[in-house]
């Protein structure tokens, strides 16, 4: 398992897998209560855009699903029918490098309405790159913001990131610190 991510009341959470090429769906009784976990039996394959997929998020409804990989260096773009049902996934035909500025991307998260993306690098740069998106959540709209933030001080291998809420606030974990860092 690569990334996770939960839907907004934390009854549903998503788990994409680095040797399944797969993102995995499973239901909590209790919100955001790991001990009441169960898997739905349902799976979205991902393997024709990325065979290293390594992080996820949702847009703000659910309705559409953002994951990053390894192998193509992009994040690619899906929509999903009913939100938060992975069964409803397909592939938008969408996708955006993050190539020039890592060429191993290992998370991924947006603002919370959708106008800048934000992609951790964990072999090349070490870094979180700033994306701008001129139409909320459309990977089509996309352009690099030429800013970045160096994370190589606190992690050789950053391989997540989120924000708090209101985006004053930056977390980062380190694979190769086993760290998370604010």
């Amino acid at each position: 398992p690569k990334g996770l991510t939960f839907n907004n009341d934390g009854t549903k959470m998503f788990v994409v897998g680095g040797s399944s090429d797969s993102v995995h769906q499973y239901s909590l009784s209790t919100a955001f209560d790991l001990s009441t976990a169960s898997y739905d039996n349902v799976s979205f394959d991902v393997s024709s855009e990325d065979g290293n997929p390594t992080g996820l998020t949702f847009n703000s409804d659910g309705t559409k699903m953002f994951v990053v990989g390894g192998n193509s260096d992009s994040v690619h773009q899906y929509s999903l029918s009913t939100a938060f049902d992975l069964s409803t996934a397909s592939y938008d035909n969408v996708s955006f490098s993050v190539s020039s500025e890592d060429s191993f991307p290992t998370g991924l998260t947006f603002n919370s309405d959708g106008t800048k993306m934000f992609v951790v690098g964990g072999l090349s740069s070490d870094s979180v790159h700033q994306y701008s998106l001129s139409t909320a959540f459309d990977l089509s709209t996309a352009s690099y913001d030429n800013v970045s933030f160096d994370v190589s001080s606190e992690d050789s291998s950053p391989s997540g990131l989120t924000f708090n809420s209101d985006g004053t606030k930056m977390f980062i974990v380190g694979s190769s610190s086993d760290s998370v860092y604010q």
